[in-house]
């Protein structure tokens, strides 16, 4: 049958390679895994067991570095995910030894407005029903964990409420004194919820909890997500999960997971989860899965584990950064690359021809809606105006020290003169483009873009992060806001300063690295300004603390760790097949 992807939904194209997908075995076989080394979930889904790999394969040369990041967002979608998918199966097509490393999609995005994450047309990742609904329960492991936190955090307020000193010692408890003013943490369901965003718990009698506020966040905004994704090991997990702050004390000092004595019950639930998942493209090329935490209001980066797994064993991992450069890069570059140690060999920044007249001029559509026939006309000064973004995006990876390539991730509505446009501001700025149609043909569409790669991954970078841990915190905060974003300055709330002031007098966390949140639609906090917005200051209004991920988490703007869902959610066409038991209308 063939595959169509104008004619055709993408769940339909999956289910039609599904039919013929490769078994984990035989993915195995082909990474020259060992038996032990795979761990079936069923016959086309494994986890790997990362420890046995890294030790047998610990003097074998890392493989080439790839990651994909994009211009500022648009309600059209730049196909970030789409391109690595292409990407991978683009450098199969060349007889590359590749494999990729992305993130696991949460359920949030996946019954809203956007989707999951497999990819689109003839460039996505099946079994598509599994990856989008859960996969092995990593995202599951994570909310449990997280809750627990919650759990005996909430318990422990009420039993000091309750009983003395006297009786606390014989339950083998100290008191903790918590603020309940200052609990640092809420719940977690990965959902966009936003119903649960501000919840009063504890209501009833002294047996139903100890009454205050709360709120939910959705799952992959949760500290335990980040810590999935940036730990080393087992044992690195479980001293970070030790370490995460859950609340303050009456007199302002922290109160841990450990201090709650619930760290070790936690990190029991994560024993499955740190080991990466294994699933494949359309074409039979090798992906691991492994966390999923949003850039805009995490760390937005697959696990180091799952990178340091994928470049033993191919020749080529793409691994994906979440947005754009300002947010996803920018987090790749400053703390995931400092916590790994690892450092790209190339940073694909990927655009749209429509993406590009959005920020240009043309009128932004709204999330949801028809697609304005502007979008569908030629206008190559929207164009020319919409690539002052792209450059912007592409300078913050040249000063990282990285070798950039730009895909223009072409659509069947896109004119020769507007391709030609950006090639031509591409070269006068010194950077390879090259055109990717992986959409409409899979790997044979993005042979391009393969070789492109290849050919940048040849040269020298000197790979340099934008600041020094021993930087003042407010100086890498207002670095990131001036060299990356392009404001004129930071403005701090009250919060943000108490917050800065906490952190500077303590030498451990002093000495974390920034990771932003903040919009993701814009350079600026404000998600309205598209292009590069000129004349602003950023907005600090709080500063979190994950003390056990490790960061400094300055909160910009009005983002809330909570989104929304929309009117006209995707679970509102997701259906099974009550006769085979699939899945229909995921996308």
């Amino acid at each position: 049958m063939k595959l169509d992807p104008t004619k055709m939904k993408d769940w339909e194209i999956a289910a039609e390679c599904e039919k013929n997908m490769k078994t984990v075995y035989q993915l195995g076989e082909e990474l020259g895994l060992t038996k032990e080394e795979l761990l079936p979930y069923g016959h086309y889904v494994a986890k790997i067991d990362y420890k046995k790999v890294l030790e047998r394969l610990k003097d074998r040369p890392n493989g080439k570095y790839i990651d994909v990041t994009a211009i500022t967002p648009t309600p059209l979608g730049e196909g970030k995910s789409t391109t690595a998918i292409g990407l991978i199966q683009g450098l199969g097509k060349r007889g590359k030894k590749v494999i990729g490393a992305l993130r696991q999609p949460s359920g949030g995005p996946t019954f809203n407005i956007k989707g999951s994450a497999a990819g689109g047309g003839l460039a996505q990742i099946i079994p598509l029903d599994k990856f989008s609904l859960g996969l092995t329960g990593d995202i599951n492991a994570v909310m449990n964990a997280h809750n627990l936190a919650m759990v005996a955090l909430t318990a422990r307020m009420q039993h000091e409420a309750n009983y003395d000193d006297e009786t606390l010692a014989k339950r083998g408890l100290k008191r903790l004194n918590i603020d309940p003013k200052r609990v640092e943490m809420g719940w977690v369901i990965d959902y966009c919820a936003q119903a649960l965003r501000h919840i009063v718990i504890g209501l009833g009698g002294k047996r139903d909890g100890y009454p205050m506020e709360s709120k939910f966040w959705i799952a992959v905004a949760s500290e335990v997500m980040a810590i999935l994704a940036v730990a080393r090991d087992l044992k690195d997990l479980r001293e970070r999960i030790g370490k995460i702050v859950v609340a303050f004390d009456k007199y302002g000092n922290p109160i841990t997971t450990e201090d709650l004595e619930v760290a070790g019950a936690m990190t029991a639930w994560l024993v499955e989860a740190i080991n990466p998942n294994m699933i494949q493209t359309l074409e039979g090329q090798p992906v691991l899965i492994h966390a999923g935490p949003f850039a805009n209001i995490a760390i937005g980066q697959s696990s180091i584990i799952a990178d340091y797994v994928a470049l033993k064993l191919a020749d080529y991992n793409v691994t994906e950064s979440g947005f754009a450069a300002d947010i996803g890069f920018e987090k790749f570059w400053n703390i995931k690359c400092r916590l790994s140690g690892l450092t790209p060999d190339c940073v694909v920044v990927v655009a749209t021809i429509r993406a590009l007249k959005c920020h240009g001029g043309a009128p932004i559509p709204p999330p949801g809606k028809p697609i304005p026939k502007e979008y569908f006309e030629e206008n190559l000064e929207w164009v020319e105006k919409g690539c002052e973004n792209l450059m912007h995006c592409v300078n913050i990876v040249k000063k990282s020290g990285a070798t950039p390539v730009v895909c223009i991730n072409a659509f069947h509505t896109d004119t020769k003169d507007e391709i030609n446009l950006v090639k031509r501001i591409c070269e006068e700025h010194g950077v390879r483009a090259a055109i990717s149609e992986h959409w409409l043909k899979g790997g044979e569409g993005a042979l391009e873009l393969a070789d492109a790669v290849v050919d940048a991954c040849e040269e020298k970078s000197e790979f340099k992060f934008l600041y020094e841990l021993d930087e003042p915190v407010k100086t890498r905060i207002e670095k990131i806001a001036t060299e990356v974003y392009g404001a004129d300055g930071v403005v701090y709330l009250p919060a943000a300063e108490e917050k800065i002031k906490l952190i500077e007098a303590d030498p451990e966390l002093r000495q974390m690295p920034i990771c932003m949140v903040k919009t993701h639609l814009s350079l600026s906090d404000n998600p309205n300004l598209k292009g590069v917005p000129k004349g602003w200051q950023l907005r600090v209004r709080d500063v979190l603390i994950y003390r056990g991920s490790g960061f400094i988490v300055p909160v910009a703007g009005d983002i809330s760790l909570m989104p929304g869902t929309g009117s006209d959610p995707a679970y509102r066409r997701i259906d099974v097949d009550v006769e085979t038991g699939k899945v229909k209308g995921l996308f």
